[in-house]
C-alpha cells in the first residue's frame, strides 16, 4: 500500500493570518516542558521555583529560536540564505538545525544560571529530561511540512512526499520523533528520577541522543544542498552529533570511574 502524505501545513487561519502546525508544535512543546518542569520543581524542596522554571523555559525558547534557525542558515543552507537574507526570518517555513538550538540554549541556560546564582550543570540536569518532547513534537510538525524526509524505500509504510517526487521514502520523521522524543523522554526522565552525579544527566542526554540522531540519519534523505559531507555516506547531521557522542560518552565513563 502506498500512502500520500496529504497534510495542510496551516492549522487555521484568522483572517489575513494563517497558524501553522509547525510553530504550534514548538509552543506545545515548550507548555510541555513548563508543565513538567514545575511538577519537578515542586519535589525539589525548594532548589527550584515555579518561577524559575518559567524563566528557564522562556530563556530557553529564546535560545532554540534564534540558535536553531542561525544554526540552520550556518551548517545547512549558508549561500542560499546569503543571497536572500529576508528569508532567515520565514521560520514557519521549517528549516531548523537542532545543534544550532543547542548552541543557543547553552548559552541562554548559562545567562540564566548566573542571574539565578545556579550551577551551570546544575541547570542543564535539571533541563535536559524536558527537551526530549519538544524534539518529538518538532518532528511531527518537520513531518506535517513536508520537509527533511526519509530515504527511498519499499518497507510498506513508506509514504510519498510531493516536495520529495513520486518514489515512496521512510517516514523519517516519525522515526525521530519516537526515538528522540519518547524513548529518549522515557532514557532521562528515569534517569534523573534519583539523585544522580553532577553532569550526569546531560551527559546521558548527549550520548544518547547523538548516538540516535547518528543511527537514524542512515534513514534520512541527506540535504540536497550539502548532500554527503564526509566519507561518501556521513551526513552534516551525523558530523555534528559526533562530539555529543563522545564528549557525553566519555564524561560518563568519568563521573562513574571517579565513584
Amino acid at each position: 500500500m502506498i500512502i500520500y502524505h496529504q497534510i495542510d501545513p496551516v492549522a487555521f487561519s484568522v483572517g489575513p493570518v494563517s497558524v501553522h502546525w509547525y510553530g504550534l508544535m514548538y509552543l506545545f512543546g515548550f507548555i510541555a516542558a513548563w508543565s513538567l518542569g514545575s511538577w519537578r520543581a515542586k519535589k525539589s524542596s525548594g532548589v527550584w521555583t515555579i518561577d524559575q522554571v518559567g524563566d528557564l523555559i522562556f530563556y530557553s525558547a529564546v535560545g532554540v529560536i534564534i540558535g536553531g534557525r542561525l544554526g540552520y542558515v550556518l551548517f545547512y543552507n549558508f549561500m542560499f540564505y546569503w543571497h536572500n537574507p529576508l528569508l532567515i526570518f520565514a521560520v514557519w517555513d521549517g528549516g531548523m538545525s537542532f545543534h544550532g538550538g543547542m548552541l543557543g540554549v547553552a548559552f541562554m541556560v548559562y545567562w540564566f544560571s548566573c542571574n539565578n546564582k545556579k550551577s551551570f550543570w546544575d541547570v542543564t540536569d535539571f533541563g535536559v529530561p524536558l527537551v526530549p518532547i519538544g524534539l518529538a513534537l518538532g518532528r511531527i510538525g518537520n513531518f506535517i511540512n513536508d520537509e527533511l524526509w526519509g530515504r527511498v524505500t519499499q518497507v510498506p509504510w513508506g509514504i510519498v512526499f510531493p516536495g520529495a517526487g513520486p518514489l515512496p521514502r521512510h517516514p523519517s520523521q516519525l522515526y525521530e520523533a519516537l526515538c528522540e522524543g519518547v524513548i529518549l523522554f522515557i532514557i532521562l526522565w528515569s534517569f534523573s528520577a534519583k539523585r544522580r552525579p553532577r553532569f550526569a544527566v546531560t551527559a546521558l542526554f548527549l550520548l544518547c541522543y547523538g548516538v540516535i540522531r547518528f543511527g537514524l540519519e542512515f534513514f534520512r534523505q541527506p540535504d540536497i544542498q550539502k548532500g554527503f559531507v564526509a566519507l561518501d555516506w556521513m551526513t552534516m547531521g551525523q558530523l555534528l552529533s559526533l562530539p555529543m557522542v563522545i564528549v557525553g560518552g566519555y564524561s560518563l565513563y568519568r563521573i562513574y570511574q571517579k565513584r
